[in-house]
């Protein structure tokens, strides 16, 4: 039960990252005050591979079992 937390949060981290590069870009128009925004094409990327980070990080945590 220990990895399911953090790769849940990766999982989140994934598809907001995503969402929040899209909107950055200006391919996803929501209304949004983010929509064309380059900050978020910026930190969209980053937030998505801290995402990938966590969900290797509880991968390998619930293989050592």
């Amino acid at each position: 039960m220990k990895g399911w937390l953090p790769f849940a949060g990766g999982m989140l981290a994934v598809v907001l990252g995503a969402v929040w590069t899209l909107q950055g870009l200006g391919v996803l128009d929501s209304g949004s005050v983010m929509d064309g925004v380059t900050l978020w094409a910026i930190v969209g990327p980053i937030v998505a591979v801290a995402g990938v980070v966590l969900i290797v990080l509880a991968m390998r945590a619930r293989g050592r079992r």
